[in-house]
């Protein structure tokens, strides 16, 4: 087996992270996961009912729930007052609408308004003269009314609205999320499984995991090939919402579970952009009004002049009108966003160049298509834009069919309308920005802004702002957008991001003028203005105009991954990626299904080996040594002697030896896969780099720090040779060098490596990886060897932060965070606070390493230290001295450890 290309990121001491090994090409493909016990919930929002009348055996109730249901998975009713504002003031992160009775309401509403969450409230009365008055005065009142039918036309719209506002976006430099998110659209569109079995897998895990009805997931396993991806996503279910939901936060369950999905809308919307190309101008508008976070919306006017991209399917109108009071103007009633109008230029040559497809859906060919799924208002749409925003493993596995036919749906009906499409026009997106996002977005004014999910946009203005921008500033906390986004088709065709005027295809037919894009389009921010309105001051009309997608600043590095792809496809394309954005967790089901499922030596020893690297990345090292060895073993039969296959193996084993504490048995691997690259490989190839960064870190573990240095030296010249400059590997030597000086008392050298770490790990990976974690980690330590220790604090819990968010609960990694928090507080006199700290990193050692690992000596060493600080001086001696018996055993007698333990016990004793 000849395994493909790839990168390792090493990194000392015990913020390291394991290795990045290499995956082939997989013949069995898979199609589902290991379910979660916990049930999910498809989509953002909720509907809240409290009636103390309520009785749901009645069937007048039993008719309005199910009606409800049709509109919002979850409805829960509530007859008791204190219970229901409990619930609400318990939810976090979720859209909620609610129906109240007339005479609890004119008591309970002033009271409950604030609430940050709630969104709309609807009053059903028996007298609706009587309970109009009051009800005017509060903007959350969407209406007063006598029958349950005109609330769920209203719920109907107002759901949507807040769908507009779940959409992925990056700013100005287009962020590592971009990357991924679009690699893992490229991985989905080439798998071709079992669209049929796709399906139904999909719909059986709804079933056993979410809250989707009955009546929804019967009707998407019986109907969904009779309607186009097109009619879908924009139609009364939960495709929407989910897709962009799992693009926002790269949620990889929902992803591949939505996968399928994905190809066929964005195949729609290239088929139709080619049919529609010929009609269509070569420079045009288009509008989308939408609500902006005000922290996006500062982003946002920062970057004025910079680009915007939005990483889901976009959707705008040519109306502009429709844009703005039916998304924008609505938005702005949020009082926690910004209601924002974009006007976008589009030219087609600039969407052709870059792939970036666009379609008026105007001729349906064929009815109930991906889009037509995309569109309705089921589970599909929240549940496939929350994968791909959370990289949900589950759902994107299980969707991966619908992403493809989705895909698909959109490049055909491109294709189609492409001659009918204006080289340039203008489409609008009303919906809502979190503060947060709405003030990155001032900040990027002028910069880039993507889209990583489908995006659905209209030609109506009027429809963007009143439906969607309006509406969305209404939440107290987002501000109301209206995009106006400027099209040129040509750069749509050049940056594959193919479009479909999806009107006469999708759920909603000609009634919002819709225009979809497929994922990762990409926008310059040319200008935010707010938008002067009676009903409320935070909406903003932002003007966007696409560009292609080879001109920012990621495309060097996402080239050079996909070179790291080689010839993988498939499943396992996703699971490289999934390693790649620190989710091993996922990986580890991804790559257990696929070894159950192996049926040659070459996979087998591939799928061992991928899983000992996620058993590595997760601190479980017994279990990692156990598949690398099981990995090894197979190819030691079929490959020759110094086949470079042989060499990551050798190197992985070594890295696991290394975290484990032996450093013989680590150098001595190290070294073998030194000597096979060095026959195998060209001097400045980079794989020769990692086996040099191995010996380094063993070195540097060992306390010989000159040599250290000069093997990780050696690594940095041949990474700056061959690879990007923004590469996370070349981070992760910075690291590493680094670490040698602070360790060598060489601060000002140490901290300069350390922030051009984590200077390129900003740029190349997402938020909330691992490695960041470790880059403010280790500026942290040299801030507290500086005696800056308001400034280590502050690093040390920004790393905690993060790890608790990417790693186990017990990883040895979240050790070493409250480990040098103590550290701190003993330097700062905050005794207490130490030992607690070192006492809980104590905890996770014990569980994570074995008995005998040196960082556990570290921890005792520690906790004696601040009791001997505390004049507690029997428990001092008793906590050195268990450090230095194990320190003896595992460290070399000439380690600086075992003199400075050693000396302290001569000093308590001599305080005793």
């Amino acid at each position: 087996m000849s395994k493909q290309k790839s990168t390792t990121t090493l990194i000392s001491g015990a913020a390291a992270m394991p290795s990045t090994t290499t995956i082939t090409n997989a013949n069995n493909r898979a199609a589902a996961v290991l379910p979660r016990p916990r049930r999910r919930e498809l989509q953002n929002s909720l509907l809240v009912w409290l009636d103390t009348d309520f009785d749901e055996s009645k069937d007048n109730y039993k008719i309005s729930i199910q009606h409800l249901r049709n509109i919002l998975e979850t409805v829960t009713t509530f007859t008791d007052i204190d219970e229901c504002i409990d619930f609400l003031s318990d939810i976090e992160n979720k859209n909620v609408f609610m129906i109240i009775s007339g005479a609890l309401g004119q008591h309970l509403i002033p009271v409950i308004q604030e609430c940050s969450q709630l969104t709309s409230i609807y009053v059903l009365c028996d007298n609706q003269l009587t309970h109009e008055q009051w009800a005017k005065t509060i903007a959350k009142v969407k209406g007063v009314y006598t029958q349950i039918e005109p609330i769920c036309d209203a719920l109907q719209i107002d759901r949507r609205n807040c769908g507009q506002d779940m959409i992925s976006i990056s700013f100005n430099r287009i962020d590592p999320l971009f990357m991924y998110t679009q690699l893992l659209k490229e991985a989905l569109l080439e798998i071709e499984d079992d669209d049929v079995k796709s399906i139904k897998e999909l719909v059986e895990y709804c079933r056993l995991q979410t809250d989707a009805s009955e009546i929804t997931l019967k009707k998407i396993e019986e109907e969904y090939r009779n309607y186009s991806p097109i009619w879908w996503y924009t139609g009364p279910y939960f495709i929407y919402s989910t897709l962009n939901s799992g693009l926002r936060q790269m949620d990889v369950d929902i992803i591949l579970k939505m996968g399928f999905f994905i190809r066929h809308l964005h195949n729609h919307i290239t088929e139709l952009h080619r049919e529609q190309q010929g009609n269509m101008p070569t420079n045009f508008q288009v509008f989308r009004g939408q609500g902006l976070s005000m922290e996006d919306f500062g982003k946002m006017k920062k970057t004025k002049g910079g680009l915007m991209s939005f990483n889901n399917f976009l959707s705008t109108s040519r109306n502009r009108e429709i844009s703005f009071k039916n998304f924008a103007r609505p938005a702005a009633s949020n009082a926690n966003s910004v209601g924002i109008l974009f006007i976008m230029n589009i030219d087609t040559g600039i969407c052709t160049k870059s792939s970036t497809p666009f379609a008026e859906v105007e001729n349906e060919y064929r009815d109930h298509t991906p889009i037509w799924w995309y569109t309705a208002e089921t589970f599909i749409d929240p549940m496939l834009n929350r994968g791909l925003r959370q990289m949900d493993v589950d759902i994107i596995l299980k969707m991966g069919f619908f992403i493809r036919h989705l895909h698909q749906h959109i490049t055909e009906l491109h294709h189609e309308q492409q001659g009918n499409m204006p080289t340039n026009f203008q489409v609008f997106r009303g919906q809502g920005l979190s503060m947060e996002d709405f003030e990155k977005m001032k900040k990027t004014k002028g910069g880039l802004m993507s889209f990583n999910n489908f995006l659905s946009t209209s030609r109506n203005r009027e429809i963007s702002f009143k439906n969607f921008a309006r509406p969305a500033a209404l939440n107290t906390n987002s501000v109301g957008i209206l995009f106006i986004m400027n099209i040129d088709t040509a750069i749509c065709t050049k940056s594959s991001t193919p479009f479909a005027v999806v009107s006469k295809v999708g759920y909603y037919k000609d009634k919002e003028e819709e225009i979809l894009f497929s994922t990762h389009a990409i926008f310059r921010i040319d200008r935010i203005e707010q938008i002067h309105d009676n009903h409320c001051d935070r909406l903003y009309e932002v003007t966007l105009t696409i560009v292609g997608n080879d001109n920012h600043e990621l495309n060097t590095l996402t080239a050079h991954i996909r070179e790291d792809l080689g010839d993988r496809t498939g499943w396992s394309r996703l699971g490289y990626i999934l390693i790649k954005v620190g989710e091993p967790a996922k990986a580890e089901q991804l790559y257990q299904i696929l070894l159950a499922k192996a049926s040659s030596d070459q996979d087998r020893a591939e799928y061992n080996y991928q899983l000992g690297w996620v058993y590595n990345n997760m601190g479980e090292y017994s279990k990692a040594l156990l598949y690398y060895e099981k990995s090894l073993d197979i190819d030691k039969k079929i490959l020759s002697p110094n086949d470079p296959s042989l060499a990551w193996s050798y190197i992985n084993i070594g890295s696991v030896y290394d975290s484990m504490g032996e450093y013989s048995k680590a150098l001595s691997s190290y070294e073998r896969s030194l000597e096979i690259r060095k026959i195998a490989l060209p001097p400045n190839h980079p794989d020769l780099a990692s086996s040099y960064e191995g010996i380094g870190l063993v070195y540097d573990n060992m306390g010989e720090y000159s040599e250290a240095l000069s093997y990780y030296e050696r690594s940095l010249e041949i990474k700056k040779i061959a690879l990007p400059p923004n590469h996370p590997d070349l981070a992760s030597t910075y690291n590493n060098i680094g670490m040698v000086y602070d360790s060598m008392g060489e601060y000002s050298k140490a901290l300069s490596s350390y922030e051009r770490s984590l200077e390129i790990t900003k740029i190349a990976l997402p938020p909330n990886h691992p490695d960041l974690a470790a880059s403010y980690l280790n500026i942290g330590t040299v801030y507290k060897n500086m005696g800056e220790y308001s400034k280590a604090l502050s690093s040390y819990e920004r790393s905690l932060e993060i790890y608790k968010i990417a790693l186990p609960p017990n990883h040895p990694d979240l050790a070493a965070s409250y480990n040098n928090i103590g550290i701190v507080h003993r330097k700062m006199g905050e005794y207490s606070k130490a030992v607690s700290s070192y006492e809980r990193s104590l905890e996770i050692k014990k569980i994570a390493l074995p008995p005998n690992h040196p960082d556990l000596a570290a921890s005792y060493n520690n906790i004696g230290m601040a009791y001997n600080n505390m004049g507690e001086y029997s428990k001092a001696l008793s906590y050195y001295e268990k450090a230095q018996e194990i320190w003896k055993k595992s460290l070399p007698p000439t380690h600086p450890h075992i003199a400075l333990v050693k000396s302290n016990i001569e000093i308590v004793k001599k305080k005793m």
